[in-house]
């Protein structure tokens, strides 16, 4: 039977503020990256989000990003290697105390927004990220970006990884998401969003918006969980490829 991870970021929240319905979204996902508390999040949320992801089951990672609390992440900041090195340390080690603290251990991480975009196109930031990652906890399974840079580096590491597709966000023809920026770029229709996602599982390829196919391995599928429609899309997501035989469920 085919098989498929689906995974939302989460823990987006901070303070009073709330983004997304992350309890909802958990009964729907196998695995959750919840932010660190740069690009969004702080430590009382961490803390809630992991509890309820570990009394669903499901798979808790960290979603390190910018410091960026108002460009919520999404704004590209040139750092050194060193400083890079270090911000993503700092917020893998911060993931790894709150999750332990829930009586849970982190199980994997992915990079967020714009540092994950400017690391899919400099291969050599997706290795310092990764580095940085393996030296605080070299078990950590590397969500990654299928068909791009980030997956190359992960592959010459040596590190276990998890290759994913984006339900909700159309590609480019070289794997790559389309900009935010530019038309067409986040899809909103969840019937759309699940058939297409069935397609792809199906073919073992990305299906880019000018039709081409591009041969991948695909473990998991993320569906945002910041947008209005989030938990529809989700779920209609899931059903769409339970009904077609494909099995939702952690990734290895």
């Amino acid at each position: 039977m085919m098989r498929v991870d689906l995974n939302s970021d989460m823990g987006e929240s901070f303070g009073p503020w709330v983004m997304g319905d992350d309890n909802a979204l958990l009964d729907i996902i196998t695995s959750a990256n919840i932010a660190c508390g740069f690009h969004a999040g702080d430590p009382d949320v961490m803390a809630r989000t992991m509890a309820l992801a570990h009394a669903r089951g499901v798979g808790i990672g960290a979603h390190p990003g910018f410091a960026d609390l108002q460009g919520f992440g999404r704004r590209r900041i040139r750092l050194s290697a060193e400083e890079l090195g270090n911000m993503v340390a700092y917020q893998v080690g911060a993931a790894i105390g709150m999750a332990r603290m829930a009586g849970v251990e982190l199980r994997h991480l992915k990079l967020h927004g714009a540092l994950s975009n400017m690391a899919t196109d400099e291969p050599e930031l997706a290795r310092i990220c990764y580095e940085a990652v393996l030296k605080v906890d070299p078990s950590l399974v590397l969500v990654v970006l299928a068909g791009t840079a980030l997956e190359a580096a992960a592959r010459d590491l040596g590190a276990a990884y998890a290759s994913e597709i984006f339900a909700d966000r159309a590609y480019n023809d070289d794997a790559s998401l389309v900009d935010r920026s530019q038309p067409g770029a986040v899809l909103h229709d969840p019937d759309e969003a699940g058939k297409r996602m069935v397609e792809m599982i199906r073919e073992g390829a990305i299906i880019t918006g000018s039709g081409k196919r591009i041969p991948c391995r695909i473990d998991t599928i993320c569906v945002h969980g910041d947008s209005a429609q989030a938990v529809a899309m989700a779920s209609t997501v899931r059903k769409t490829l339970t009904d077609a035989g494909i099995e939702v469920r952690r990734f290895d």
